[in-house]
């Protein structure tokens, strides 16, 4: 006769209200504990006195995110020289007010930004696991997935006419350019590789060399567009879409990026290389995550305010 082998009633309950307790700090206290990252990039040219780059994303607004909402517009406080948006600032088709609300005081500085699939889509409600699924098969949004079908469209030409009129630089596939204390920034960016809106040919050429400095813009670190970039020489790259992984394992760190970065670098200051080129990486691991997965664990959400001094 075989055996039968249960588990007690006590070590069931004690890992069900252990797992309990780890949502409820995940969705009620991490998701709300906004932080400032802060890290020095060594890009300027010599003589030049350092800048200050504030960079938000990932914002994913829900009507009602008050938090969120004062926490985005203290960040006017910094006094940064310029902003970077790089993009998925809304999670609701209802958010736009409350996003620009948000942003409004940011939008006081010189600014550019770019678009994130949430920018131009509602999410929808989907198994977290599958991101590990994707990761296993090599599938990431729509790189390599079914397309879209029935998705709610998010009125991101609010967004976009909110923010040229506050003088924000558009950077979807294309060039711009910012004068920030007689410091000319010459800016390329491309729309959101995760739907593969990118164009890379549409802005191919490397840097521009009348500028004081050249930056590049995205949403999502695929890798296609961190080797473009790179080898054509830019010196930094600036991204979201990760959020840090979301959710991290304790002395591990993230298991997925949404993307084909590795997990390494899916937060923070990294470098880059290809085509022979090497570029600094700035992967921000945003303040917000989809309204259907409210949760962050070991992965505080943030802003970024990057120093950038002399080479």
């Amino acid at each position: 006769m075989r055996a039968r082998y249960g588990v007690p009633l006590g070590i069931t309950a004690g890992i069900t209200a252990v797992g309990a307790a780890g949502v409820a700090y995940a969705a009620g206290i991490e998701a709300r504990s906004f932080r400032l990252r802060r890290v020095t990039v060594p890009v300027l040219p010599r003589g030049r006195r350092p800048l200050r780059v504030l960079q938000v994303s990932d914002i994913h607004m829900v009507s009602g995110q008050r938090k969120k909402q004062r926490w985005l517009q203290s960040l006017a406080g910094l006094r940064p020289d310029f902003v970077i948006n790089t993009g998925d600032n809304l999670s609701d088709p209802e958010g736009v007010p409350e996003a620009l609300d948000a942003l409004g005081p940011l939008m006081e500085f010189p600014g550019a930004y770019v678009f994130g699939s949430n920018d131009y889509y509602g999410p929808k409600l989907r198994n977290p696991a599958r991101y590990l699924i994707e990761k296993a098969q090599k599938r990431h949004g729509l790189n390599g997935n079914k397309p879209v079908v029935g998705a709610i469209h998010n009125p991101w030409e609010e967004l976009r006419d909110a923010f040229d009129a506050a003088g924000w630089v558009g950077l979807t596939n294309t060039r711009g350019r910012l004068k920030v204390d007689g410091c000319e920034i010459a800016l390329t960016g491309l729309d959101d590789p995760h739907i593969k809106r990118d164009r890379y040919s549409e802005v191919a050429g490397g840097p521009d060399t009348s500028a004081d400095l050249s930056l590049a813009v995205v949403h999502a670190p695929y890798l296609r567009v961190l080797d473009a970039f790179t080898a054509d020489r830019y010196p930094l790259i600036l991204a979201g879409h990760t959020h840090g992984g979301q959710l991290c394992v304790p002395f591990y760190g993230a298991l997925v990026t949404n993307c084909d970065l590795d997990t390494k670098r899916v937060k923070g200051l990294s470098q880059h290389r290809a085509g022979g080129s090497e570029s600094f990486l700035h992967v921000s691991a945003g303040c917000g995550t989809n309204r259907y997965t409210p949760v962050r664990f070991n992965c505080p959400p943030e802003a970024t305010l990057l120093t950038l001094t002399e080479r």
